[in-house]
């Protein structure tokens, strides 16, 4: 809406390059997304000021520019630590069903870590110049062997034995070997261990080394909240409940945050340059950290990742998304109606007799208002109307399907009016797909379709169902990124020479459409192979296809969503919590199963939990 409502407002001779900055708009159908705003979930790295939990819990943090490194850096690879929060080791450890065998492993190799833990600190304190830096690193080297002697306590209370002369798997080795060359001064741009001259020299390497060993603190002071968060008090004693309450403890949360000031306190004096070299420190821990989950041995049945019991040779994994707003930060009928009104002839300008006929950029700008003020009050009338109708009780998928027919049909009256005004007349098509190919889709979006048609293991097939007016703009948005073989379901622009005439192909104009085109999809398919379907989306015309899936994922926050699906009786569940309840429900002799129509949809806040949920780390 905001740029949109500025284009109405400024006469403006720009070239196309709308798409340089990220900016929001409200999400339900498509003239009304690009109108109205919302308080979206998404924002750019630099704006953040809290971070949604998958226990739909918020962890609220000061804004970094602010703040320090290490809540700064947390934020910024927000996509690698849910990574580990949806590994099969963490969702078992969650659920409380992790077998005993896996979780000693865990410890064993825990034990090695931390003695090179201890180490990192000893080296760290050696070099910190300031006194008090000293005492600090000191007190966290001794909460570390105070998380030794917790481990011992472990196997003690359930009687099993470390194994004897065990060694480190590569995955420990990787990330105790990363540690101390850290600690040792093997970094980049670092003089070697024995020519460290200066106090300043010494504290940067104990900055180093503090970045490399900060997100080991703040991801397991993270996973001991959000699981403890789920820990069902109704339910038997959590069979690793003193694990989770060591991590959630205010000991180890104040630990965490004192690693972080102490990160901050030797790195005041650095360079640009100095704190890039941190970052990058930073996250290679963090991806270490996850490769160490991932290393444990998992010999059980798990819920993620959806696709590792899939089996290519008899199923299908059909992903289904919507595109304005799940795929993308822009809606389309913005970034069209910005083309149109940027290339729209002047009041001034007379057109040649060869030319389709064109309003002026002024009188666009003007019929662009007019339309989305109309739209925006018909639809919240259209919303509420629905919503005043009787609450009944449970999930009425029949009673939503009649209520969304309504809507259908309020949306291609309000299309009509679109087509009729004009003002999608004269776009070339040249223009749309430079468009479509500098379009900013949401963070994560891309890798995990880029992701999803790599993996040879799997048998996938990706369909995009949208209201947008312009295929042509979806499907070079996706071939700019490499994704070619994505089936694209959208209306489409008819041209002459190249030139839409401002008429439209109509195929998915409403809720109703798009549910169609996803039976249609389904139908067609092989009878030979089983499909598991999963469709993600953000709004009201995504919900009937939500339900209808195996798997329906919604992502972002759009109010009219969930106030309309919840007056029907479906449920929205977060997804990670989701998880875990369907992780508890998995044994050996029980399978879990996926099944549409169930009335419960999953919600999540960005791309790195479907990613993570569906493919893995």
């Amino acid at each position: 809406m905001q740029k949109l409502l500025c284009l109405l407002k400024t006469p403006s001779s720009a070239p196309l390059n709308f798409l340089s900055k990220p900016y929001f708009t409200s999400n339900s159908s498509p003239l009304y997304r690009c109108l109205r705003s919302y308080k979206s979930t998404r924002t750019s790295s630099s704006d953040y000021t809290e971070i949604s939990m998958a226990s739909s819990a918020t962890l609220k943090l000061p804004t970094p520019i602010e703040e320090g490194l290490g809540r700064r850096f947390w934020i910024k690879f927000k996509n690698d630590w849910t990574q580990a929060l949806y590994t099969p080791f963490v969702v078992c450890l969650a659920a409380g069903n992790l077998k005993m065998d896996t979780f000693r492993d865990y410890i064993t190799q825990d034990v090695h870590f931390l003695r090179a833990f201890v180490q990192a600190y000893e080296m760290a304190e050696e070099c910190a110049d300031d006194d008090d830096a000293k005492v600090g690193i000191c007190e966290l080297r001794k909460s570390v062997l105070e998380e030794l002697k917790l481990h011992d306590s472990f196997v003690k209370e359930w009687g099993f034995d470390l194994h004897k002369g065990s060694t480190p798997n590569s995955a420990t080795i990787r990330y105790t070997d990363f540690l101390l060359a850290t600690a040792t001064g093997k970094v980049e741009g670092v003089k070697a261990p024995g020519k460290l001259a200066t106090p300043f020299e010494k504290t940067k390497l104990a900055a180093y080394t503090l970045g490399a060993m900060t997100p080991c603190m703040r991801l397991y002071a993270f996973l001991g909240k959000e699981l403890q968060a789920l820990v069902d008090p109704s339910e038997d004693i959590h069979p690793f409940q003193k694990w989770i309450d060591n991590y959630a403890s205010e000991s180890f949360q104040a630990a965490a945050l004192q690693t972080e000031d102490l990160l901050d306190k030797l790195s005041v004096s650095l360079t640009g340059e100095e704190i890039n070299i941190i970052e990058k420190l930073y996250q290679q821990a963090m991806k270490l950290e996850i490769e160490f989950f991932l290393a444990q041995p998992i010999d059980q049945k798990t819920v993620v990742p959806l696709s590792k019991e899939h089996n290519p040779a008899e199923q299908c994994l059909m992903l289904f998304s919507d595109f304005d707003l799940t795929c993308t930060i822009v809606d389309s009928s913005a970034i069209l109606a910005e083309i149109a009104i940027i290339t729209a002839p002047k009041l001034d300008h007379t057109q040649s007799g060869n030319q389709l006929a064109r309003m002026s950029s002024a009188d666009l700008r003007s019929t662009w208002g007019e339309l989305s003020k109309q739209y925006t009050e018909d639809y919240e009338q259209c919303i509420e109307s629905i919503l005043l109708s009787d609450k009944g009780e449970g999930f009425n998928y029949k009673g939503l399907l009649k209520a969304l027919e309504h809507l259908s049909d309020f949306e291609k009256k309000a299309n009509l009016r679109v087509i009729d005004s004009g003002v999608l007349k004269g776009l070339n098509i040249e223009d749309i797909k430079r468009a479509g190919e500098r379009l900013i889709l949401q963070d994560g979006c891309s890798n995990f379709f880029q992701s999803a048609v790599r993996n040879d293991k799997l048998n996938t097939c990706i369909h995009v169902l949208s209201y947008c007016w312009c295929g042509d703009l979806i499907r070079s948005s996706f071939s700019s990124g490499g994704i070619n073989s994505v089936n694209v379901h959208a209306n489409e622009f008819i041209y002459g020479d190249s030139l839409s005439t401002g008429k439209i192909v109509k195929k998915v104009e409403s809720p109703i459409d798009k549910v169609q085109a996803f039976k249609n999809i389904l139908e067609n398919c092989s009878k030979d192979q089983k499909n598991l379907t999963v469709y993600i989306g953000d709004s009201v015309g995504d919900l009937l296809c939500l339900l209808e899936a195996d798997v329906g994922i919604v992502i972002g926050s759009s109010s009219s969503l969930r106030r309309l699906g919840s007056h029907f009786g479906v449920s929205f569940v977060p997804l990670f919590p989701g998880l875990i309840k369907k992780q508890k429900q998995c044994s050996e002799q029980s399978l879990y199963s996926w099944k549409g129509l169930s009335g419960v949809l999953y919600t999540v806040s960005n791309w790195a939990e479907i990613h993570a949920f569906i493919l893995g780390a």
